[in-house]
């Protein structure tokens, strides 16, 4: 199966980004390291922490691929923060929709109009708290191929489903729901992170 394929890559808080769609024949990449604010922070603290990671970066600079993703409001300074280092800040959320009478959702278009190059999809609080549905990420997978935006896909089980031994079912669930919008696994990085091991 495609999970089968994949497994000897998964891992506790593992990042994996294929470099190609054939995923027997995985290239190396540059490794990946995604960092979520989730809603928290001031403009205050985006400066502090951005002016730490900045002092940092020249030692991960070509090696490591860094990408924040702080609140929305703070999209554009954090970006603005960084524009030195080979840091990138993206957005944590896209609509399922194109613009139109969508009142508080940002489109993939209009997160590349604003010049923000990433975007997570699917992360376990927006399935588990607001209802994000595997058909919902496959439509905001496709928006964002799209409009070239790519994506951290977030995919992982709960507790309960782990103790039922269904990680693998809900993992190859996950992905199987997204694997036909996607044309361009460059513009994909998948994370596992099982909901249970978050903040243990």
């Amino acid at each position: 199966s495609r999970l089968e394929d994949i497994r000897p890559a998964l891992g506790p808080a593992l990042v994996w980004a294929p470099s190609i769609s054939s995923f027997s024949q995985m290239a190396p990449r540059k490794p990946f390291v995604g960092g979520n604010w989730k809603s928290n922070g001031t403009v205050e603290s985006a400066k502090t922490l951005c002016a730490a990671l900045n002092s940092g970066s020249a030692a991960y600079r070509n090696k490591v691929e860094v990408v924040l993703c702080p609140i929305a409001p703070q999209i554009g300074l954090v970006s603005r923060l960084v524009r030195k280092s080979p840091i990138k800040a993206g957005a944590q959320n896209v609509s399922a929709t194109a613009e139109g009478a969508f009142t508080g959702e940002i489109s993939a278009a209009q997160l590349k109009d604003s010049g923000i190059q990433w975007t997570c999809i699917g992360h376990s609080e927006r399935r588990t708290k607001f209802g994000e549905i595997d058909k919902v990420t496959a439509e905001k997978i496709e928006q964002c191929q799209k409009a070239g935006i790519s994506v951290i896909f977030c995919i992982g089980e709960l507790l309960e489903e782990r103790e039922a031994g269904k990680t693998d079912e809900v993992n190859k669930r996950q992905l199987d729901a997204v694997y036909s919008q996607i044309n361009d696994w460059k513009k994909v990085v998948i994370a596992y992170e099982p909901v249970w091991d978050i903040g243990t």
